[in-house]
């Protein structure tokens, strides 16, 4: 059994892996190396969002009842590619976008991919799955160490040079050994063969009579506006940190992956002490924080501030978003359980980062003038935002008691 961890391990790592090592500095490149706008550069980001609305449709309708989920992974991973290396050598905004767009409908979908397969292989998965998952974490974490520390990428005068296109090499190389790695992993049948196909399963359509509940709605609606503050970090934090003059900014944005670790293992405690209501309370709070800090902060005497903002990823991240998946699983009950999960992963990394993105492309156009981009006004509007979002929270939001089996009719 030790010995299946270890591989499911590996195949986490490379999978996450994969992820930073271009999507963190995705923002610096396109603006720096292709010299592209807010708008392109919300649009590029916003292929994350396309690929997660596929990614149900693909795994729903293929992996669920076809064909086996190592092959798919497999195969997927080895398109992305090729992809990723024709990423590299684009010259342009126009002739990046297709790629970027059709590697992330390949590599969305692998997120649930290497799931089931985790899932398939342990015992207790309830138990065993975060000791896998973690190793996707350390991944991320080590792809923007050796970007910054190892090959040094990132610094002004290596992206001035178009060092930045070597992270795509670098993601194309992982992927492709993910890709032949995943045939040797074990067999991971589909689930649902033979089973009629529900498009409402699919999409987690069946647990919309969950929004009958107040809280619920309300969470659902705080779930896809909070992605918009959550969009302007993924798009925006590296060119930031670069533009300021922090030194090594991915590998110093790992930071963020670090305390996610420390309060993922924190939230069970939290939960259980403050309740859902205040947990989620302080998750959007520190998104508030956060854009203040990086509002207000700088490469000198504010580098403290800089640090802070990225470390309260942790809080951001854990404190709603999976307090979120948590509190969704509760509210369901047995029989929507699996579209409920859906339902917001559609809602959040679907709609509300596709609205975010864009938003955030064209806040960022709107502050950015040939001098440069005035970050200040850029990170005050989602704070502003963020804030908007927490107060309609606090003020409508009843708290309640995790249950498994609350009644959802």
């Amino acid at each position: 059994m030790q010995a299946i961890k270890i591989r499911l391990g590996s195949m986490m790592f490379l999978q996450f892996f994969i992820w930073g090592a271009w999507f963190v500095t995705l923002g610096t490149f396109l603006s720096q190396t292709l010299k592209a706008d807010g708008p392109q550069i919300g649009a590029a980001f916003a292929s994350q969002s396309w690929g997660a609305i596929i990614a149900p449709f693909f795994v729903g309708l293929i992996a669920d009842r076809f064909f086996n989920a190592e092959r798919i992974l497999g195969i997927l991973h080895l398109i992305g590619a090729v992809l990723m290396y024709l990423m590299a050598q684009a010259a342009d905004f126009s002739a990046f976008y297709p790629l970027v767009l059709g590697y992330m409908l390949a590599y969305m979908p692998t997120l649930a991919l290497v799931n089931s397969v985790a899932f398939a292989q342990l015992q207790q998965p309830e138990r065993e799955f975060g000791q896998i998952r973690v190793w996707g974490t350390i991944g991320w974490v080590v792809a923007g160490l050796v970007i910054s520390y190892g090959f040094a990428w990132d610094a002004t005068t290596a992206i001035a040079e178009g060092a930045l296109q070597n992270t795509f090499m670098l993601g194309a190389i992982a992927s492709a050994l993910l890709g032949f790695y995943s045939f040797s992993l074990p067999a991971t049948p589909p689930a649902s063969r033979g089973q009629a196909i529900k498009l409402g399963e699919l999409l987690g359509l069946d647990a919309l009579k969950l929004l009958k509940d107040r809280n619920f709605a309300l969470f659902f609606l705080s779930s896809i506006l909070i992605c918009i503050p959550l969009a302007f970090y993924y798009q925006n934090a590296n060119p930031f940190l670069t533009a300021v003059g922090v030194e090594n900014a991915t590998g110093k944005m790992t930071l963020g992956q670090v305390s996610e670790v420390a309060f993922m293992l924190a939230l069970p405690i939290f939960l259980q002490r403050f309740g859902i209501r205040w947990t989620l309370i302080l998750g959007m709070a520190a998104w508030v924080l956060r854009y203040v800090l990086f509002a207000y902060g700088d490469a000198g005497s504010g580098m403290l501030m800089l640090l802070l903002g990225i470390a309260l990823h942790g809080i951001c991240y854990d404190f709603f978003f999976v307090s979120g998946q948590i509190y969704t699983h509760s509210k369901a009950g047995a029989a929507f359980k699996s579209s409920a999960q859906g339902l917001i992963t559609l809602a959040t990394y679907g709609i509300g980062m596709l609205i975010g993105f864009s938003i955030a492309g064209q806040v960022t156009q709107a502050f950015t003038t040939d001098a440069g981009a005035d970050w200040q006004q850029i990170w005050l509007f989602p704070a502003a935002f963020a804030a908007v979002v927490l107060v309609l929270f606090v003020l409508v939001f009843k708290n309640e008691k995790l249950n498994d089996e609350q009644p959802h009719d």
